[in-house]
């Protein structure tokens, strides 16, 4: 089987987006009149929730709170805040592309290699990321965008990955996936799309069984010719 295409997950592997989602959230919570504060350990716990909305009522059952005083309105209400926060913050700069990112999907555009995004993120918050870091021409680069609002069950499911591949009448196993995160890693393979992980400040260290390859946050950054090797299965 001859590589395709290449899949990329957003959230701490195109960017090391998370840490301003959690100040995001953050603020949000202070502009609702909420005295939640989401610390860096916490919001560890809470990234095994995949979804923003999500995790708000992932956190209010975890707390033992009213889950009455939360009926979806006001979580949506909630998220858009942060989503407003978060945009903020993309615009100001505030979020660089991991290193070797714009390189690898420049590599792959020359190459002919298709590109998608499968994210559980929304698609305003993508659009936003590509145009602050790699200008809005790159918007173009990405054939297919799978994001949160266009499927019923995010990762771990496998339904955006699905998604993805019907878009782009491609075989899984055409494909490779690139995540950061094991619920994204359950995700592409239930999929049948083998994946590499690129460990990020909040994955690292994680459980990554199944995975093509295991990128540690120091180690060199994957190159197409590698990410040919591994797929190959040379090397792996």
């Amino acid at each position: 089987m001859t590589l395709k295409a290449l899949l990329f997950d957003v959230d701490g592997t195109l960017a090391e987006t998370e840490e301003v989602h959690r100040i995001a959230f953050n603020k949000a919570f202070e502009k609702a009149g909420l005295d939640w504060v989401w610390d860096q350990p916490l919001y560890h716990i809470l990234l095994g929730v995949t979804g923003g909305k999500e995790r708000i009522l992932y956190h209010v059952e975890r707390e033992g709170l009213d889950k009455s005083a939360f009926p979806p309105e006001r979580v949506k209400e909630l998220h858009l805040s942060k989503t407003d926060f978060y945009v903020e913050m993309v615009a100001a700069g505030e979020i660089e592309l991991r290193p070797g990112v714009e390189a690898l999907l420049r590599e792959a555009m020359a190459d002919g290699i298709r590109l998608a995004i499968t994210t559980t993120t929304s698609r305003v918050n993508v659009e936003r990321l590509i145009k602050a870091t790699l200008g809005a021409e790159a918007m173009g680069w990405f054939e297919v965008f799978v994001t949160g609002d266009r499927v019923t069950n995010k990762k771990p499911d496998p339904e955006i990955y699905e998604l993805a591949l019907s878009d782009m009448n491609l075989p899984g196993e055409a494909c490779v996936a690139v995540e950061d995160a094991p619920q994204g890693l359950v995700s592409s393979l239930g999929a049948g799309v083998p994946t590499i992980v690129t460990e990020s400040s909040y994955s690292e260290g994680k459980n990554f069984e199944g995975a093509l390859k295991v990128i540690g946050m120091n180690d060199p950054r994957p190159t197409l010719a590698d990410i040919r090797r591994w797929y190959s299965g040379v090397g792996v």
